[in-house]
């Protein structure tokens, strides 16, 4: 089974869930159960993600899309423009590797 969640309008909770999520708030800290969760060796450094790519090298260009495939990356959000480029660079490789 599939099924898009929108965000913007997410479905309705049921009275069950409201239940379930009003029973969650009113739990203090202390008796939340975390014996399935696995211990955390090393400690985590949390950073900004850098740019995918340099802009240093890049050109501006008018390109023409499909009006789906830009709709597409559209929707995947911020920094579309790099993942469309992403994805021509892996395009690139492919064919440089098979000439």
């Amino acid at each position: 089974m599939k099924f898009k969640l929108d965000p913007n309008h997410p479905a309705p909770l049921t009275t069950q869930q409201r239940k379930r999520l009003k029973a969650v708030v009113a739990m203090p800290d202390s008796e939340i159960n975390y014996s399935d969760i696995p211990r955390q060796t090393n400690p985590v450094q949390w950073t900004r993600p850098g740019d995918l790519i340099s802009s240093e090298n890049k050109q501006q260009v008018t390109l023409r899309l499909d009006a789906d495939v830009l709709t597409f990356f559209k929707g995947t959000g911020k920094r579309y423009q790099s993942r469309i480029n992403a994805a021509l660079r892996e395009y690139v490789q492919a064919h440089r590797k098979s000439a």
